[in-house]
């Protein structure tokens, strides 16, 4: 549950409970086109070195998504060599998306400034993909970031119209979903991982 009581404890409330939720774990029901694109302004807000804005999101909707998903499967079928096929991948990928309501392809645009790090742009395109995350679940709908497939395969940068210089990232699945969300988790101590000078 959301705390409301105050700007900073709602902030840290999304912050704290926002989860990776699959897309088989999601339940069917659409979303407003619309509201996607309430999420997508968020996702412009992330910072950017230079202005560059960086971020690029090909979104899949309606019949879209399983377009989408039957592409990404068949370019698994035409570019992994036989010895390395496995059906059930090819399945998974061509049924991934049955539930979610929204594909959002995630990319990295090159800017025109070859003087900015590449890492910082992508970097912002993170932060655009946590902004729209985090504004999604204050409305109640999942995400999940996946990479798998031939999300870095150049066949797929094909697909999505990119240039050279340009990167996928992985492809973000929207939707409502029934379950509860996990209890969230860190594996290391915060100590650990913070550094005091």
């Amino acid at each position: 549950m959301i705390d409301t009581t105050t700007p900073a404890t709602i902030v840290d409330s999304i912050i704290s409970n926002r989860r990776n939720i699959k897309p088989t774990s999601m339940n069917g029901k659409k979303i407003a086109d619309e509201t996607v694109r309430e999420l997508l302004q968020m996702a412009d807000w992330a910072p950017t070195h230079g202005y560059t804005e960086p971020w690029y999101f090909v979104v899949f909707s309606g019949e879209k998504v399983q377009e989408f998903c039957t592409a990404h499967a068949d370019m698994y079928k035409q570019y992994t060599l036989a010895e390395k096929y496995i059906a059930g991948n090819y399945d998974k990928l061509k049924t991934q998306g049955d539930l979610a309501s929204h594909v959002i392809a995630i990319t990295m645009k090159r800017g025109n400034k070859p003087n900015i790090p590449v890492v910082e742009e992508v970097a912002a395109v993170a932060c655009a993909v946590q902004n729209m995350w985090l504004s999604a679940n204050a409305r109640g709908i999942s995400g999940y970031w996946g990479s798998g497939g031939m999300t870095f395969h150049p066949a797929m940068k094909d697909y999505l119209g990119l240039g050279d210089e340009d990167q996928v990232l992985g492809f973000f699945y929207l939707g409502y979903s029934d379950e509860a969300a996990p209890a969230g988790k860190r594996v290391k101590p915060a100590e650990e991982k913070f550094k005091w000078m």
